[in-house]
């Protein structure tokens, strides 16, 4: 097992690792930016190092300081969390060629996975469903007759992308070439490759997830699945686990087409394979892997009993799979323990975004924070009361997960949850999230991708209870003003004064020093 591990990322997924590596007694590295330089990743691992500038360019994706910092701290391991440059096959091999473990899967695999012309390639080739499509050619005549042949509406992709950039979705021939000349540019700006495909659009889809474990010794499970219908701008927002869609047939065969699909780039460690379902006709259509832990995690995490984030780190160390899912027959694993979906389990993603402003990015100072603390509640969290909430990283904040026995109680436990939750100085998505929990349609379990579209006006009429949060906000805030004035009127007269000594806040004094900082 590894002593050491730098994580290269921040926020919650950062603190996520560090508290796992804690249970395998491994100790951890934190990195940071200038804007992180008292973020609370820092405080919760064993060391933290600075790695450059706020912009992500000159830290977070740095590469070459990332190892810098790995060889600097003896780190044995590099973790990379999701996003920023976990899926960066060059990053990957990167790593390996330092000497140090990547904990991932090999850069072969990313870059498989990474190019969705290749990656489709693949997966018809190990009889995967995927939809019909294109990506033989990337010319405007091949792609405009492809477009004609696979009938529209047709959804453009980035052939080298991800996360919901570059994608346009097409609904006639007369917009193809503007809506394709789009396309491009998104994805050479996003991605640095202007390669795009063509897939069918199913216009009323369910998005759902299998979480893939797989060691280095040739065992490939699956964990059952996720739903993440629930997106805006082809971000997700909502997961749920198990699907209200899928019975059990439905279950064990998109499940076993997921272990297909992951033995395909003969896969390591954690990833998800991404579907496309019509919940019509039930077909389902593999849409792509994410070869890294889904920010959702949890949420397999609550129903199924396992630490995925341990479970990454023991593959990586060598470490041979003792668990099987039920359905995962292709398992060639030596009398496993069994692993079985208890319950049901919701995720919510807190941003810090106004739903009022077009879902304008928040930014500020955590004046106080309070996570909801109840059984089968769980908060990820990556920020703590006095933290400074920046514009140059993405507005996620804390993700509320909660688990019950049922899908009903899980959704009273999550709006329960939401409504203890507080957070002041920074406006969240909140009250949207709670909208998106009552709606009818969701309730019935019937949301498709393009459920928040269809709706449009979510209007939101905020509630009493959060009036007063906004009320406190607002005494908290002056009460600060004051004291600060105060303390600049002190001046040296109280060098004792915890206005000036606490680091939580950083009120009327200087930030710590690193060294201060690390070292309490």
């Amino acid at each position: 097992m590894f002593k050491k591990i730098l994580i290269a990322n921040r926020g919650e997924i950062a603190v996520r690792i560090m508290r796992a590596c804690r249970e395998l007694n491994i100790a951890t590295v934190a990195v940071y930016s200038d804007a992180d330089r008292a973020a609370l990743h820092t405080r919760v691992a064993d060391e933290a190092t600075h790695i450059g500038a706020s912009p992500p360019r000159e830290s977070y994706l740095n590469i070459e300081k990332i190892i810098d910092a790995a060889r600097a701290t003896n780190a044995d391991a590099i973790h990379p969390g999701y996003g920023f440059l976990a899926e960066n096959a060059e990053f990957a091999q990167a790593v390996n060629d330092a000497g140090v473990v990547f904990i991932g899967p090999s850069p072969f695999s990313i870059r498989a996975m990474g190019d969705k012309a290749h990656a489709r390639e693949r997966m018809i080739a190990s009889r995967v469903p995927v939809a019909p499509g294109f990506q033989d050619a990337d010319d405007d005549a091949s792609l405009e007759n492809a477009a004609r042949e696979i009938g529209y509406p047709v959804l453009i992709k980035a052939a080298a992308g991800g996360g919901g950039k570059a994608m346009r979705v097409v609904n006639d021939a007369r917009a193809f070439l503007e809506e394709l000349n789009a396309a491009r540019r998104e994805a050479l700006n996003a991605f640095g490759d202007a390669r795009v495909i063509l897939e069918k659009y199913v216009s009323n889809a369910r998005h759902i997830e299998f979480q893939i474990l797989a060691d280095k010794f040739g065992n490939t499970i699956h964990l059952f699945e996720r739903e993440c219908s629930i997106q805006r701008r082809h971000q997700k927002i909502i997961e749920e686990t198990p699907s209200p869609l899928l019975d059990e047939a439905l279950r064990e065969k998109m499940g076993n087409a997921a272990v297909a699909a992951a033995r395909a780039v003969n896969y390591e460690n954690a990833g998800t394979i991404e579907f496309i379902v019509d919940p019509d006709t039930r077909d389902f259509y593999f849409l792509e892997m994410n070869t890294r832990l889904q920010v959702e995690h949890p949420i397999t995490e609550m129903t199924t009993g396992l630490d995925l984030a341990q479970w990454q780190i023991r593959i990586a160390s060598g470490e041979k799979l003792s668990v099987s899912s039920e359905q995962s027959s292709v398992s060639s694993l030596q009398s496993p323990v069994s692993i079985y979906q208890r319950g049901h389990a919701l995720e919510c993603r807190v941003y810090a975004e106004d739903p009022s402003n077009n879902f304008l990015p928040s930014t500020g100072r955590v004046l106080d924070l309070q996570l909801p603390n109840m059984p089968g509640v769980r908060a990820d969290s990556g920020i703590a009361t006095g933290d400074e909430i920046s514009a140059f990283y993405d507005p996620l904040l804390v993700k509320l997960v909660a688990h019950a026995e049922t899908r009903d109680a899980a959704l009273a436990k999550m709006h329960s949850a939401l409504r203890e939750f507080c957070l002041l100085g920074v406006t969240t998505n909140v009250e949207f999230l709670q909208a998106v929990l009552a709606h009818p349609t969701f309730r019935a379990g019937d949301a498709t991708t393009r459920f928040l579209e269809e709706i449009g006006d979510w209007s939101l009429e905020t509630e009493d209870w959060r009036l007063e949060q906004a009320l406190m906000a607002a005494a908290l805030v002056e009460m600060l003003e004051k004291k600060v004035a105060s303390v600049e009127v002190a001046g040296e007269n109280d060098p004792y004064s915890p206005w000036r000594t606490n680091g939580a806040f950083h009120v009327g004094g200087e930030l710590p020093t690193d060294d201060e900082r690390i070292n309490g």
